[in-house]
């Protein structure tokens, strides 16, 4: 009785689009394959306990955190893709003509089990990681790959899809419908269907080795920032830090059995946290020096052999999907369409940034040389130098901000509050629902109605467990089709002061939190039919762009006076504060805007390459540098944001797409205006930008859905405004 479900669904499938004369065979067929996948639960020990078996019955359908255990992903891994094979067999193998109805709708309801051991268990693989996760990702890493090659490039099932995609004109379906037809085509295309056998086979190798060699990487980068966290000897050396920082040092000491010593953790950036303020130089340069040589310098998390490989293997994929490189193939599914699109932004955008970081590079030796510093501005004093001549300039650094910008503060009276007035949604604490980690916390959002829009989930701590960055996920999407809401989440890396301690965030951490709440609203807005649609599922140079928008609350004067609070004295930010925030804005975009493009054009020089090109591992550091000397932005003194060896980003979903984030700026920064010219924060504008935009997931076109929102195509002058890029 308890694998009757599967039973009833594998049967019910096969069953009900049989001719009469297929039915004895098609039924004997599925209930092999039942059977087969019952064998293989009994096999593993997938049963009620497993927290995985079925949908969970917590609100929402949030997953029961507080009930999974290591032991319980496997069996639910294995028994979920024999599962979804038995599922995709009973598609493909249907006799009857195919339709939407027996088709499509059964392949975007295919593989639940997987689809819920699989969110779950990729979203604590990078949030709460322990070393039996990691291994079994190692290991699920090439299964996964195969399982996923087994169902695309599965000639019978593209058949059935193609018959609907060359009739799909008459198809008499809604928008969404058609569009499903559409792009589940071209994702079997793209991804090798009309391959011939051979060809298949290849791609089939290329891909396990890549999701191999991918794992590795990121592995790599988490446990030698975990490894080389900067250990200092004493309290003299970290002068110019807060009380606060030093003491949060102190605890990360302890936490290694380092009572006598501080340490400072690394973030997965080139630059990091601390240059800012302290006043060491020689201990600024090792922060920085070890940073920078993360992935390179030999040993056990040596990256350059894996790049080199990775760089490689994609090279061939994508010749042999007849695309001249890797850049060719990943771009001509994004709104950029190609890599001569890419290369003339990031090209236009280059000449100004540096022309403005060398600017920026005078001014600081100028303090320098004023200081009597007897040395030449390295890359190390830029963040340092930076901060006195904001403050010299502006009369504030960023030391005076931090008592103002309270944490819990920032998300409930910033954040929410914003989102309250321009969307009308609200928000409640859900402490009755589990988590992962104390530190995490539940809210359930609602709509200005009082109806429950969605769950979401907040974790911003750093911790040894977690990997660097910011991020948004979502455990579940929101999709008619099946009946769902969303339960999404946003990750940021705050240090966690000790206990008792405020948290206390810098201006970036306050602007990555409401970036970060973008992607979120983009999945708690989502209002598609299907699950292929659903919330950030867009183009990758698309899905920055509403995360982006919301960066504007920030420093909106309306939301910033209701959140810029003294954490001890509840005294508001004073008004000459609040104004050198806004009238600092500008300032040092010359480095930002440059170090970003420096990463950009790396990310490009590796994926336009042909599998010939590619340099070995002795040769990447020596590529690395003529690619950013060719390029322009070899500026010593302005490292990329991320060197080649730690650059995550590319190496996971972002390949060939870091450029994503300056695209989708454009974007953002017209939409801004568009907010401004309309009267600003209203929930008429709030409506409009929820309704035409960020609930359409990718139900439609992406440039479609921005042209209805704004009523006319985008205009790149407001960006190169922002960032400080025009003669004026």
């Amino acid at each position: 009785m308890k694998h009757l479900f599967l039973t009833t669904l594998v049967m019910t499938m096969a069953l009900s689009a049989c001719s009469d004369s297929d039915t004895k065979n098609a039924a004997s067929e599925a209930a092999e394959k039942v059977e087969a996948v019952v064998a293989e639960m009994t096999k593993v020990g997938l049963n009620q306990e497993n927290p995985f078996f079925a949908a969970s019955s917590l609100y929402m359908a949030i997953p029961a955190f507080d009930k999974i255990k290591h032991e319980h992903y496997k069996p639910a891994f294995e028994v979920g893709m024999q599962e979804q094979l038995a599922e995709i067999d009973a598609i493909a193998d249907n006799p009857d003509p195919a339709t939407i109805a027996n088709t499509l709708i059964p392949l975007e309801k295919s593989g639940l089990l997987l689809d819920r051991v699989s969110r779950v268990f990729f979203a604590l693989s990078s949030a709460d990681t322990n070393d039996d996760i990691e291994n079994l990702r190692a290991e699920m890493a090439p299964r996964l790959s195969a399982h996923s090659d087994s169902i695309l490039l599965n000639g019978r099932l593209f058949a059935r899809i193609k018959t609907l995609y060359d009739s799909i004109e008459e198809l008499e379906v809604d928008a969404e419908t058609k569009r499903l037809v559409s792009e589940t085509y071209k994702s079997f295309v793209r991804s090798g269907a009309e391959l011939s056998l051979e060809e298949k086979e290849k791609l089939k190798k290329l891909n396990s080795e890549l999701a191999t060699l991918q794992t590795e990487f990121s592995q790599n980068v988490k446990e030698e920032v975990k490894k080389n966290a900067i250990v200092v000897d004493s309290k003299e050396q970290l002068d110019g830090l807060s009380d606060g920082q030093i003491a949060s040092a102190q605890e990360a000491a302890k936490a290694r059995d380092l009572d006598d010593k501080y340490v400072l953790p690394l973030l997965n950036t080139s630059g990091q946290p601390s240059l800012s303020s302290l006043t060491n130089r020689d201990l600024r340069q090792r922060i920085h020096t070890t940073s920078m040589a993360r992935g390179s310098s030999g040993g056990e998390f040596d990256n350059r052999e894996i790049l080199s490989k990775v760089a490689k293997i994609r090279a061939q994929r994508a010749q042999l999907m007849g695309f001249d490189n890797h850049a060719a193939y990943s771009l001509s599914n994004q709104t950029a369409q190609t890599t001569e699109a890419v290369n003339k932004r990031l090209a236009t955008l280059a000449p100004p940034a540096v022309a403005n970081a060398k600017r920026e590079a005078a001014d600081l030796q100028k303090m320098i040389d004023d200081e009597g510093g007897d040395f030449e501005l390295a890359s190390w004093d830029w963040d340092f130098y930076t901060e006195k001549v904001r403050s010299q300039r502006y009369d504030f650094d960023e030391s005076q901000l931090k008592p103002y910008l309270e944490m819990e503060n920032v998300l409930v009276n910033g954040v929410f509050f914003a989102a309250e007035k321009v969307f009308g949604i609200t928000f409640k604490p859900r402490p009755d629902l589990p988590v992962y980690n104390p530190d995490v916390k539940v809210w359930e959002v609602f709509n200005e109605d009082g109806t429950s829009l969605a769950l979401f989930i907040q974790d911003f701590y750093a911790r040894e467990s977690k990997r660097g960055g910011a991020w948004m996920n979502a455990y579940v999407s929101q999709s008619k089709l099946m009946g769902t809401q969303p339960v999404v989440a946003n990750h940021l890396n705050v240090p966690k002061p000790p206990a008792g301690e405020p948290t206390l965030l810098t201006w970036d951490e306050v602007t990555t939190m409401f970036h970060e709440f973008g992607h979120a609203l983009h999945g708690m807005f989502s209002d598609v039919n299907y699950p292929s649609f659903s919330g950030t599922s867009v183009p990758r140079d698309f899905v920055e762009y509403p995360s982006q928008v919301n960066e504007m609350w920030a420093d909106w004067p309306e939301v910033l006076a209701n959140y810029a609070v003294h954490h001890k004295t509840g005294e508001a930010m004073p008004r000459e504060l609040l104004d050198k925030v806004l009238a600092s804005s500008k300032f040092n975009q010359g480095f930002a805007t440059t170090e970003y493009l420096a990463a950009s054009l790396l990310d490009q020089a590796w994926h336009q390459l042909t599998p010939e090109q590619v340099p070995g591992a002795n040769e990447v550091l020596d590529f690395e540098a003529k690619a950013l000397q060719k390029a322009g932005v070899a500026l010593p003194a302005v490292p990329p944001r991320y060197r080649s060896t730690y650059f995550s980003h590319i190496i996971g979903g972002y390949s060939a797409g870091y450029y994503s984030y300056i695209w989708s700026e454009v974007l953002d920064a017209d939409t801004v205006e568009w907010f401004k010219e309309n009267g600003g924060m209203t929930r008429k504008n709030g409506d409009h930008f929820r309704n035409t935009l960020l609930s359409r997931g990718g139900a439609e076109e992406a440039m479609s859905i921005f042209k209805t929102f704004r009523g006319a195509e985008p205009n790149i002058q407001p960006l190169l405004i922002r960032r400080g890029l025009t003669t004026e």
